[in-house]
This record gives C-alpha cells, structure tokens and sequence, in this order.
C-alpha cells in the first residue's frame, strides 16, 4: 500500500478586470509554478460594464488550474486552493446555481445611479451612512440588485441567489454558496458591519418581497468555505475533497501578497483601476471611501479606489500606438514619457475615463485634457496619464488623511509598479515613499497564502517568511514644487468642468 502524499504545495487563483492568474507554492512561499489566461469585458451599453461568470471567470479557473496541475502527482500535493475575483460584483443565478445573466461589474459599472438616487430619498443618506459606515456609491451592490428587480424582471423571477464573482468560483469548486464579509459589506445596506451578519432593516426596498436567504453564508476570508466536489475535480484537476479557502476580492489579496496585513499598512495596487485597503484597528467612517471588515475576525479595512488607471494607459496604447504589439508599445511610451518634465509641457488630464470612483463618487465624471497644443504627442498624453493617476492617489491620500486615518506606510502592487517609472511619478506627486516587495506576484499569492491558513498549514506570522522587503521608490525633491502647483490645478479642473462634463 502507497503512502500518501505529502501535502506541501498550495494553489492561488485570481480573476481580474482583463487576465486571470494562478499561482503553486510551497508552503514556505516558493513559486513552483504560475500561469496566466487573458480575457475582455463586456460594454453592452454605456454605464455596463460585465462579464461572463462561465465563459470568462470559471473557464479561466480551469484553464489555470489545469495547468498548475499538468506534472503528474502534483494534485495530490496540493494541501488547500483560494480564489480571489473582481469585486464586488452581483450575479444571479437560478435554483441549480446556473448564472440567469452575465455578472455586473463592480464600480466601473454605473448603471444604478437612479436606484443609488431613489434609495438615498427613501431611507436618508445619513441614515445609510450610519447603518453601513459607508454612503452607496457605484461600488454598492444594493443598488445594483434593486436595478435588477426593476429592469430584468423575468431574471429577477428566477434568481435565487444573489452571489459575487469570488464566491461563484467557489460555489463550482464546492457547491457552496459563501461570501467574505470584505465583500459581503458592500451588498449595502443588506450588511451590518456591527454584528458582521446581514439584517433586513432595509431589505424590502432592496429586495422587494424577497427575504435574506437569497444571499451567501458570511465567513472570514481565512476560513474554510468547503472541498472540492468530484464534479469541480474532474474540470479542474484538482483532488476530489481538497480543501477550498473563503477566499475574498482581488484588491485584499493583493493586500495579503504584499504584507499589508498590520494596522497603517495600506496597499496601493496598480491594475486597471488603482485600489487602496487600509488596515485599522478601529473604523474611520466617511461618505468619501468604504469602511468594510478584513480578512481576518474582527480586523477593519477602509478602501478605496479609482476607476481608469491602468486600463487609461492600455486604451492610450491601444488608440495611439497600433504600430506596435502592446509591449513594445508601453516600452516605448513609458521610455519616452520618463524624458519629459513633470507636467508633461503644460498638459494636465483628470482620469475619469469611466466616471470615477473615491473620493470625488461621480458616475458621471469623465476625462478632461486640458493645455493641448499642436506641439504635444502621443508620449506628452501617456505622461499626463501618468500624472493624472498620480494626482489621484495624492487625492484619495489626502482624503484619508482628513478623516483621521493613520497611514503608516505605503506598500505598491500591480503591474503598474513594473519599471518603475509610474511609480516615481506618484512618490514625486504624493511625496510619499513607496515599498515594493521583492515578489509581486499579485493577488494569486495571497489566494495561496488564504489557502494555507484555511487548511491550517500556515499561521499568519508566517506572512513575514512569505514577504520580503524590496527597495523603496523616494520622492524627488527636486519635483515638489512644480508638482504641488500642478495638484492645485487638478483639483480645480474637476470643479470646474463638471457641470460641462455631466451636460455632454
């Protein structure tokens, strides 16, 4: 008789805006393996912003997953898997756990703003804001889901379960259905943050006459949501009664690969949004960014997050650089764009390709280039985008700044941080110097990190074995001036031409 296999591997998958990505580690942290599967979204109309929960988010788990697992022997190995997704996001599915529509986007989409509108005048926004710590923004699910029942109403007649993506990727791995309370906070305001369980005190203009038990178990994000179902093993690889972490969205992962795990500790991913999760010990609430629960029991985070960074330069590339593949074309565009002064010779754009997010909650903001002359080129507009996002984070820094909330140290993750060049113009524009750990694998590393914990063979002290400190990106002095004029700029440009904007 064979003994059985050691399990010392762990797997981490993440579902995001445009690619998904897993990851095998040892239990020590190693990278055995990594692969990675693009995707789109889908823009049906303006304001939607969606994806396909099969053809995109568990089609690309399966492709990952198959592909960590290709050496023989390896399932056996695996001692737990966690999935991190997009969020949040609202998706219906019907009695058999079959998605009824494509999944709704997290704030990208904006598509409820006259149910943000009509539940603000029914309920009291104060009275959101006391309820759920947080005042309903496009990133809020409630809104989303009374959209559904008022728009979709022979969806909304065979939905019932009301999930998001990360906890449809472990519905099919397990067949449960279980959300993290990370993300379960912003279903507001179906969520109490107090007693960390959904209430009904506002359910009925949300849900109609539907009642609680059309959403997930709530659970901690370390915890074990279930085992992998002979079903999910034999799509996957995976081995039938592995275990399966809750798991959580992609930006607290992300938080979790890079160490920002401490009170002080915020993340800055740059993706193709930019989010921000701050640890704290107590809650800051504020109408301007999100109070929502951590990874772990009882642990706080406040975020927040922009809407069109990454995906801003990806569109300017796409727009303005067709004679190159797209790697040659970031290369030359960021090579370029690094050349020229802070301020991109007089040129200053507000990033709000689609509406945008923190602090300014404004769905109906949109880019504004302001300076353009004949003498500026595609390399000046990549820069200004640049700077744009940099004006933004220094925006949503001061944000946090004013409400009390104690940033200790700043952590960067994302394909932004690659080169290095945006990341110094945001420690110029910010002032603020920036740690960039050795590995920045992205969110899957911390999936497996989730994973570990959730099975029992890692503890959260073991996150400093996992975690080792890179170089820090310091601001240039030299910089300040120029860029605290320029701030002041942006931050009158979007006062200034909002009326204009919201016309056209």
């Amino acid at each position: 008789m064979s003994a059985e296999p050691a399990r010392d591997l762990l797997i981490g998958v993440d579902v995001g805006t445009y690619s998904s990505k897993g990851v095998l580690t040892t239990l020590d942290g190693q990278i055995v393996a990594q692969h990675v599967a693009a995707h789109g979204i889908s823009v049906p109309r303006h304001g939607h912003v969606e994806q396909d929960a099969d053809a995109v988010w568990w089609a690309d788990v399966v492709t990952i997953l198959r592909a960590l697992l290709h050496e023989p022997g390896t399932a056996g190995r695996v001692a737990g898997v966690a999935c991190s997704a997009i969020g949040p996001t609202l998706l219906p599915l019907d009695a058999g756990g079959r998605p009824l529509r494509p999944g709704i986007m997290y704030g990208v989409d904006t598509r409820a703003q006259a149910q943000i509108d009509a539940l603000n005048a029914e309920l009291g926004e104060a009275a959101i804001l006391a309820h759920s710590g947080m005042a309903l923004t496009s990133q809020a699910i409630g809104p989303k889901i009374r959209w559904l029942r008022e728009y979709e109403p022979e969806v909304w007649a065979q939905a019932r379960t009301l999930t998001s993506a990360g906890s449809y990727l472990v519905f099919r791995l397990t067949g449960e259905h279980v959300i993290d309370h990370h993300t379960g906070a912003h279903f507001m305001p179906l969520y109490d943050p107090r007693t960390r369980t959904w209430t009904d005190r506002f359910a009925a203009s949300v849900l109609g006459d539907r009642g609680l038990e059309v959403l997930p178990r709530l659970a901690w994000s370390d915890e074990r949501a279930g085992q992998v179902t002979a079903g999910a093993a034999a799509e996957t690889g995976l081995r039938p009664g592995t275990p399966v972490a809750v798991g959580t969205v992609d930006a607290l992962a992300e938080g979790l690969s890079v160490g920002a795990a401490r009170p002080g500790d915020l993340m800055v991913m740059y993706g193709s949004s930019t989010f921000f999760i701050l640890t704290q010990e107590s809650p800051t609430p504020d109408p301007r960014v999100w109070s929502v629960g951590g990874a772990f029991a009882g642990q706080v985070n406040l975020a927040a997050g922009m809407s069109t960074t990454g995906s801003l330069t990806r569109w300017i590339v796409d727009e303005f650089a067709r004679e190159h593949d797209t790697a040659a074309a970031y290369d030359t565009l960021f090579t370029q764009a690094a050349a020229l002064p802070p301020g991109a010779d007089g040129l200053l754009m507000l990033p709000y390709f689609s509406g945008e997010r923190t602090p300014v909650n404004d769905p109906q903001a949109r880019g504004v280039v302001a300076g353009l002359t004949l003498s500026h080129t595609r390399a000046h507009l990549f820069r200004a985008a640049l700077e744009g996002v940099g004006f933004g984070v220094r925006h949503n820094l001061d944000a946090l700044r004013d409400l009390g909330a104690d940033v200790r140290r700043v952590i960067a993750v994302g394909g932004g941080t690659k080169g290095g060049t945006w990341l110094q113009i945001v420690s110029d524009i910010t002032g603020q110097v920036q740690e960039v750990p050795q590995v920045t694998v992205g969110a899957s590393y911390g999936d497996a990190f989730l994973a570990g914990l959730a099975t029992g063979v890692l503890t959260r002290a073991d996150l400093d074995r996992w975690v080792q400190p890179g170089p820090p990106v310091t601001p240039d002095p030299a910089a300040r001036a120029e860029y605290d004029r320029l701030y002041g700029l942006y931050r009158a440009l979007y006062p200034a031409t909002r009326d204009i904007v919201h016309a056209l």
